[in-house]
């Protein structure tokens, strides 16, 4: 199992209940098992056995031949006559086939022959004299349950209509229940498609009826077709995604499966918290005295830890302290490092298996220090347990000199990793926005086109078309999605285009006006809305930040752009008149699985609703990137991740004047020094801003004077917010500080233009171009350096402004105050 886990804190808990469960894991088919474990929570995936041996036509592994090409005929009976005669055709020759290997039953012959191996296909057994292959034949000894193959030969053939064939066969009351219930489903068409044909699949491999269908069997079925595809179709990117995800949620919601199995297939395929003899055992250790004291020191350190600070512990002193020790010296048999051998291993560690220079050093060797010292001090409380392992620390003083500089330097990259961000930010917004806005409006635009139609959209010639899959869709009732091709021949599935373009918008922009960490916008659910009513009826938006890291939660007040984009993500949600769906989220890092709540950052990806993972929006940050690069040359070198929002974000309000210990605590940190390692530019300003409000605080509020507000005092804060409005606006200065731009509000930062005073920057813009032509005309040089740059800021504050207009209005469904006398 890939280990995703990081450190948090060393003291927080961001999770006071975990769960370790013990498992065993078995996989029996006809394929290897991939080399990837299987990562198993509650249930343990195994085939299922049947209650009862299926035998709708009663026992036929001994049968005629012309008793099963009878009955296959009388299968197709709802066929057309041509097509039953050739599936009795064609069975009678794939029994004549299977006639030639030795066996006292169809089921022996099937196994000792190449096809029943999944040597070769039916398709290779060749044709009859009207060109049909031996696939109707085979097939239809599946249905009819003669022979039962291994689910390496369902997946090598292609048997088109399968599910329906099988189905009818069966006469099983529940599964044509099941039948029913895919049909109804929220799925398209596709995907409904898929979920009959896994369970068919699964009931003929493993020889069941649809009662016997357990989850521990559909686990086992998705792991073994995941193991096929990777040896049919080794590399394949499909190789790795798990079948049967539809058929599960089918399944569990029509009761099929117990109460208690997870809702989806993704939630009983994690595996949650790993045993602290899991976590150790995933790092071999020969001495067997030390592994036991690992376990018994680990289990001390769990109780003031957290899961994710564990498993970092975990792996820095039995991965890279004590197994680098033993591989050095395997004889080592206590505590007692040689000061050559951890010569050796610090020498070592120091360069990564890779061969690329290791950078965090520190944590590993503070760890082995605590570690040693640890053990000391415990030793003196329970001196039977620890004692005997009471050893010099072979970590030296020198080891920890400079710490303090090397961080410094961990700093200073990421100072310059922002530095070299931030003007670069715009263009990944822009870049995002404009992608939004194009798929947004191509879409509007082509549900309205009819068929082969040719409309014009951002100068670029675009047809809607329906594939012939959509044609097979439409015909069986089934709705097809829009698509369209552009005038190069590209087919574009512009519904899922759209759908991508909203969410990474989405996640720009809710990342870069909040600052919030990258698990905590993911972790934003529909009930951290609140809201906060003053006196004269205006209303300020609230976003409430679950705890993530520092286990406080917090409350930001949200910005127009901000309050825009979760009223936009809300309204994609209930625009069918539906609530936000109540979804589980696994946190990765502490592998465990949220109550059901409605998560705004969800969405359906094929058959599955699920909560954005981080991952997805790194991967999404990552692309934008590449499509940047191709004109912009900066981004050649650049990859933007979530938490360089959150820095640059921590500059610009830093800088722009906002006091540093408000800054900290919008972005919940603990330590003021946290926040200003995130500010990266104007550092002396940082520091002015900092050092004059310790000092007006020390002077205007001494300790003794902290106490509840007074109700002056509210109306004070109340009243500083209307003195912020202005002529083409609202200023957006922090609290108690007043104007330092000597209103100048055309250039200054803060000024937050409202979109009715468009017409008034125009006027604006008007009268300084015609004053810079009178001081050209003057020869007044520094008139004109400083209406250019008057004329810049104004232009680019419009620009912005016209940008916020074209932002789509978002209709929350809010009622309105019924009118006096009315019922």
């Amino acid at each position: 199992m890939p280990d995703l886990a990081r450190s948090t804190t060393g003291v927080s808990r961001r999770h006071t209940h975990t769960h370790t469960h013990t498992h065993t894991h078995t996989h029996t088919d006809d394929v290897p098992a991939s080399a990837d474990h299987l990562a198993l929570g509650r249930i343990e995936a195994r085939p299922a056995l049947a209650s009862t041996p299926p035998r709708p036509f009663g026992d036929l592994s001994a049968a005629a031949p012309e008793l099963i090409a009878t009955l296959a005929h009388g299968a197709s009976a709802a066929a057309a006559a041509r097509t039953a005669i050739q599936h009795r055709d064609s069975a009678r020759r794939v029994l004549a086939y299977l006639g030639r290997f030795e066996g006292s039953t169809w089921q022996q012959r099937w196994d000792a022959s190449p096809l029943g191996r999944a040597e070769i296909t039916a398709y290779d057994l060749g044709t009859n004299r009207d060109g049909q292959d031996h696939g109707v034949g085979v097939r239809a000894l599946f249905c009819l349950r003669v022979v039962r193959p291994t689910l390496l030969v369902m997946r090598k053939h292609n048997f088109k209509g399968f599910p329906l064939q099988f189905i009818a066969a069966q006469s099983d009351p529940l599964l044509e229940k099941y039948a029913a219930r895919v049909a109804h489903q929220d799925f398209s068409w596709p995907h409904k498609r898929q979920a009959l044909y896994d369970v068919c699949c699964l009931l003929v491999v493993q020889g069941i009826a649809f009662a016997d269908l357990t989850p521990a069997a559909l686990l086992h079925h998705a792991h073994a077709s995941r193991a096929a595809k990777a040896v049919l179709r080794p590399g394949k990117k499909d190789a790795k995604v798990f079948a049967g995800r539809a058929a599960w949620n089918v399944l569990h919601a029509m009761g099929h499966f117990p109460a208690s199995t997870p809702a989806t297939m993704r939630e009983a395929l994690h595996r949650g918290q790993l045993t602290l003899e899991e976590l150790v055992d995933r790092h071999p250790i020969r001495n067997q005295p030390v592994r036991q004291l690992l376990l018994s020191y680990f289990q001390r350190r769990k109780a003031d830890t957290d899961y994710a600070s564990l498993v970092n512990l975990v792996r820095h002193v039995a991965h890279h302290f004590w197994t680098g020790i033993e591989a050095i010296n395997p004889e080592q048999a206590d505590l007692n490092i040689p000061a050559d051998i951890y010569s050796t291993w610090r020498r070592q560690i120091s360069v990564r298996h890779d061969g690329k220079p290791r950078i965090g050093i520190d944590p590993i060797v503070i760890a082995v220090r605590s570690f040693y010292y640890d053990v000391h001090t415990w030793a003196a409380d329970e001196p039977e347990r620890w004692a005997a392992w009471v050893a010099p620390c072979p970590v030296p003083p020198s080891e920890l000199r400079g710490v303090a500089k090397r961080r410094r330097r961990i700093n200073e990259r990421s100072a310059d990793r922002t530095r070299l961000r931030q003007p670069l930010l715009p263009l990944l917004v822009r870049h995002v926005e404009e992608r939004y806005d194009h798929t947004r409006t191509l879409l509007e635009i082509a549900s309205a086109a009819v068929i082969d139609t040719p409309f014009t959209h951002d100068g670029r010639t675009f047809r809607r078309v329906m594939t012939a899959e959509d044609h097979t869709r439409a015909r069986g009732g089934h709705p097809s999605p829009v698509r369209v091709r552009d005038n190069t021949g590209q087919l574009i599935h512009i519904e899922a285009e759209e759908e991508t373009a909203f969410w990474d918008w989405a996640a720009v922009e809710t990342l870069r006006h909040s600052g919030a960490r990258i698990e905590e916008m993911c972790e934003i659910s529909h009930l951290s809305i609140r809201h906060y009513q003053r006196k004269n009826g205006e209303m300020v938006a609230l976003l409430v930040i679950s705890p993530s890291k520092t286990d406080r939660e917090r409350v930001i007040p949200m910005s127009a752009e901000l309050f825009h984009v979760i009223a936009s993500v809300i309204r994609r949600h209930t625009r069918d008149g539906n609530a936000v769906p109540l979804l589980r989220r696994f946190d990765l890092h502490d592998k465990v699985w949220s109550p059901p709540m409605p998560f705004l950052f969800q969405r359906k990806i094929g058959s599955t609703r699920s909560v954005i993972s981080p991952n997805t929006v790194l991967t999404s940050l990552a692309r934008h990137s590449r499509d940047l690069a191709e004109q912009h040359p900066a981004f050649r070198s650049v990859k933007f991740t979530p938490h360089d929002f959150r820095r640059i974000f921590t500059t610009e309000l830093v800088n722009s004047g906002l006091p540093i210990h408000i800054g900290a605590t919008l972005l919940g940190h603990l330590n003021i020094q946290t926040t200003r390692g995130y500010v990266a530019v104007f550092d002396e300003d940082v520091i002015r801003h900092y050092l004059a409000h310790l000092n007006e605080r020390r002077q205007v509020r001494p300790d003794h004077e902290y106490r509840a507000a007074t109700s002056d005092e509210l109306d004070e804060f109340e009243e500083h917010f209307d003195k912020r409005k202005v002529e083409l606006g609202a200023c957006g200065r922090p609290y108690g500080t007043p104007c330092q731009h000597e209103h100048a509000c055309v250039r200054c930062p803060m000024l937050q233009v409202s979109p009715k005073m468009i017409s008034r920057l125009d006027d604006l813009e008007a009268d300084l171009v015609a004053r810079r032509t009178r001081a050209q005309a003057e020869g007044w040089a520094g008139e004109i350096e400083g209406l250019d740059l008057t004329l810049q800021l104004l232009r680019a504050k419009r620009d912005d402004t016209h940008r916020r207009t074209r932002r789509p209005t978002v209709d929350l469904g809010i009622p309105t105050p019924r009118a006096a006398g009315e019922a």
